[in-house]
């Protein structure tokens, strides 16, 4: 039987009237790019979206079919015009489908606001996967303020509810085509009209329709006020995703892979399961192979060495680093220049090697960050402050090279048990750690996950 046809209707009719601004919120930059062209790019880049379609205020479609030609974005089949309502644009959105429905009879549709720009592939695929059992699917977070209902006249309490049912609903909301179709239809003949949701509209027109419910994220927040710009800037910056596929080694076979400071801890495990799986991996660090990664020419010379072998190379990771916990003036300036030659101008070193290599392949770049980028640490400040600058190189190197078709991300495991951390940190509980071969193989996912500019975490289960 064939799959269901999904298709992504972002909707971006909005004109940012609560912002007070001349243009659209979807327009505004945050991170480096349009809100709107962060929420595409989700959408392009999801295994489970077939189709895109953007709903575009009238005005501003000709913005929109540039961003689509600039982007690359070959999932986006349709720019439609929306309407000054939200229904509108989902109106416009179900009846431009209504031929193809006909034709091959098994569309979903997917509603996003192109103002949730923050929106985790997980929580579109929990929405499609829900539509294998349900016609219609809405995401929502629990409430965690207490709501109150306010008199708007006298400007008092009328009602607390208890907020054990109460949630804030999020998008996207998933829907068979029949299902929201024949809910539109319903209400287009209803005189008083006033729904603000498209689940709204299905609760209201097909009250007998089961709508489940799936977790959000606090994060997948919606664009709305002027200080929101402000905390998405910071939101993008820290910016995380999990893998949620299984490890397949098959994937890894006949691969070329080059791991800088592969002979112990993470990088020499993904070494092993990449041999294992019928990779041809390579590892490298200043024991093995004498190749310092402060040394641009040490680095291009083994690069250049595996390429003279296979051809090609389709990955590059880079899991060196160091990390002495001692105060910052305990420190002598050998100390200093190693641990910032290592952890920041290595990595430099080793991404300007890879470029033409990752080029011609379209392979990926991989690097390591730790969970202290997100705040500078006592006692290892060198360390915490190269991790952050690892995390912002990546994103800034991902927006650069996705034209190229090369993929930049970087791991973010929890505590792990490693020989770095057990020389730093002595003998801590097992329970507390990772294992290295867990943060190793999912390392090796992340080199085909179809992601850029991404940080990935890892964290005990």
């Amino acid at each position: 039987m064939e799959r269901n046809k999904n298709i992504a209707i972002i909707l971006a009719g909005g004109i940012g009237s609560r912002l007070g601004l001349d243009k659209p919120k979807q327009f505004l930059k945050v991170a480096g790019k349009t809100v709107l062209e962060h929420t595409v790019d989700v959408f392009q880049k999801h295994e489970k979206i077939d189709e895109i379609a953007i709903v575009m205020h009238g005005n501003y479609l000709d913005i929109a079919e540039q961003m689509v030609a600039t982007n690359h974005w070959t999932k986006v089949k349709k720019i439609l015009n929306g309407g000054s309502e939200r229904y509108e644009s989902s109106l416009s959105a179900i009846r431009a489908y209504e031929d193809m429905q006909k034709e091959i009879g098994n569309l979903q549709l997917i509603f996003h606001d192109s103002v949730r720009p923050l929106v985790s592939p997980k929580i579109i695929t929990d929405v499609i996967d829900a539509l294998n059992t349900y016609d219609a699917v809405d995401v929502a977070v629990p409430a965690v303020d207490t709501i109150i209902t306010v008199n708007q006249e006298q400007h008092t309490i009328e009602d607390i509810p208890k907020r054990a049912k109460l949630n804030r609903g999020q998008t996207p909301q998933g829907f068979k085509y029949e299902t929201i179709a024949i809910a539109y239809e319903k209400a287009m003949q209803d005189k008083h009209f006033a729904v603000t949701d498209d689940c709204g509209i299905v609760l209201k027109y097909l009250p007998e329709t089961p709508i489940y419910v799936v977790a959000g994220e606090e994060r997948n927040a919606k664009l709305t006020y002027p200080e929101d710009i402000y905390l998405f800037d910071k939101l993008f910056q820290l910016k995380t995703t999990q893998l949620t596929e299984s490890f397949n080694g098959s994937v890894l076979k006949d691969k070329v892979m080059v791991v800088f400071g592969g002979t112990s801890g993470i990088g020499a495990d993904m070494v092993n399961f990449a041999n294992q799986a019928g990779a041809h991996a390579y590892a490298c660090s200043r024991r093995n192979h004498n190749v310092d990664i402060r040394d641009r020419a040490a680095v291009d010379k083994f690069l250049q060495d595996i390429y003279a072998k296979h051809k090609r190379i389709d990955y590059i990771v880079d899991s060196a680093a160091i990390l002495n916990k001692e105060p910052l003036m305990h420190l002598d300036d050998a100390t200093i220049d190693t641990i910032i030659g290592i952890n920041y101008r290595g990595m430099v070193n080793i991404s300007i090697a890879a470029y033409p290599y990752l080029q011609e392949s379209k392979g990926c770049l991989l690097h390591f960050t730790s969970s202290s980028y997100t705040r500078g640490r006592s006692n290892y400040a060198l360390y915490s402050s190269t991790k952050a600058a690892v995390v912002n190189f990546v994103q800034a190197l991902a927006e650069e090279w996705e034209p190229e078709g090369i993929r930049v991300n970087c791991i973010n495991p929890q505590r792990t048990k490693t020989p770095m951390r057990v020389q730093n940190f002595g003998i801590e509980p097992e329970e507390s750690l990772l294992k290295s071969e867990i943060v190793a193989k999912e390392s090796l996912k992340a080199l085909n996950a179809n992601i850029t500019g991404e940080v990935i975490d890892i964290k005990l289960m």
